[in-house]
């Protein structure tokens, strides 16, 4: 007996009555003579799949590159000039910044919020700043931890991997673990079909059907391929893997935020890049709707170069911004350098480690530089005589502080 079961998240799962997910698996390993193709494009089309009431369409997407290939035009080629030029600005400044490498850990946190914020995310970067500090409050702020969680843990396999279904998977089961979503298969590509939609949609009504879990694993063995094989511009590719990933969603839970992660991995991993500072998740909270719109466009119309002209723009504003906030991060830390000049080893071991946790409390930072509960406070008390270091409470106990100058830069935007 077939049904549906709809999820609280929109997203949506076909099961069939009383079948376990081990029998389920072999339902969806029929043939592709099976699925009706209709409506087809330069970049794929939907099938239909199943018979009578319990039809439905998926999409089915192409295998990349395009065919025929990405049309080069004028704008193109001048969006993709200022986007490699700003690519490579910003990852030049990131290689002459001093404490570049803490600075870091408070920007990864600060893209992790957006993308999640993208998925409907209720939280702050003070949220997910004080969580740390005092310990996470709300599965929001717990699911932002856990992607700074992911995307740390993916670089560092990096050195030992390549941008392959492997990592993917190795990278997502740390996404979801312990947090919403935890019982969705962490780690592994789907076993059932998932849809897209509001939160009462069923397979019908949803705005878009991902492809069949046969479908699916052939495309995500096509795009492996594809990263692995291809000498395309790293640019251009890295836009057609986003989209490509995006449709194909090969999980069921945490396929936008693996999607933008693997944006920043892609670049990583063709050394455009020597360290993780490009994140496009701030343009595409901005423009969302268009986001999502020219995604769309793509799977209906074959239409690849609006696409990729909207990701080349967002790389090209998104490096500016970004050597501006990091430029802007490097005139405070000089200056307040300054202040602690003639300060004792002891002050200065404590501002450095607001460079990577602008929010603290005393107790946590004793514990994280190996000082006296009493000597770190001596510390806070000189830093807010100097101007670096206000206080967020008014209470007595468990006060918590902030370094203000350097969170407003890293708040812009969230």
């Amino acid at each position: 007996m077939f049904y549906v079961k709809n999820l609280a998240d929109g997203n949506g799962e076909v099961f069939f009555g009383g079948m376990t997910k081990l029998k389920l698996k072999y339902v969806y390993n029929i043939g592709r003579d099976y699925f009706k193709e209709v409506n087809m494009n330069r970049a794929g089309g939907y099938v239909t799949a199943l018979n009578g009431f319990a039809a439905y369409k998926a999409y089915r997407p192409n295998a990349l590159p395009p065919v025929p290939p990405l049309e080069m035009d004028a704008e193109m080629v001048e969006l993709l000039s200022e986007a490699q030029y700003g690519l490579g600005k910003l990852d030049a400044v990131s290689e002459m910044v001093p404490d570049m490498d803490l600075f870091l850990g408070s920007y990864v946190r600060k893209e992790a919020l957006l993308s999640s914020q993208i998925e409907g995310a209720q939280a702050t970067l003070e949220d997910v700043l004080d969580a740390e500090t005092a310990g996470a409050v709300n599965l929001d702020v717990n699911d932002v931890i856990n992607y700074v969680n992911a995307l740390n843990y993916a670089i560092a396999e990096m050195k030992v991997l390549p941008v392959c279904n492997r990592l993917l998977c190795d990278t997502h089961r740390v996404l979801l673990q312990g947090v919403r979503g935890q019982e969705k298969n962490p780690g592994e590509f789907r076993n059932s079909q998932n849809w897209i939609g509001a939160a009462n949609s069923t397979i019908q009504t949803a705005r878009y059907v991902p492809p069949t879990v046969e479908d699916m694993r052939e495309a995500m063995s096509d795009l492996e391929k594809f990263i692995d094989q291809s000498e395309m511009n790293i640019l251009l590719k890295t836009a057609l893997v986003h989209y490509q990933f995006e449709t194909i969603h090969p999980f069921l839970d945490g396929n936008g935020r693996m999607g933008r992660m693997l944006i920043t991995l892609m670049l990583l991993n063709e050394r455009v890049l020597h360290r993780p500072v490009l994140y496009l998740s701030l343009f595409l909270k901005t423009n969302r709707v268009e986001y999502y719109d020219r995604l769309s466009e793509v799977r209906n119309k074959g239409n690849y170069e609006q696409w990729v002209k909207f990701f080349l723009t967002g790389i090209g504003e998104t490096c500016k911004d970004s050597v501006q906030a990091i430029m802007k991060i490097n005139d405070i830390i000089e200056s307040d350098e300054r202040k602690v000049a003639g300060e004792t080893a002891t002050v200065k071991r404590v501002y450095d480690y607001l460079k990577e946790h602008p929010i603290v409390n005393i107790g946590g930072t004793a514990k994280a530089v190996g000082l006296s509960y009493n000597t770190v406070s001596a510390a806070i008390r000189k830093l807010i005589n100097s101007g670096i270091v206000s206080e967020r409470t008014t209470a007595a106990r468990n006060r918590v502080f902030e370094y203000s100058q350097y969170l407003a830069v890293l708040k812009a935007g969230t």
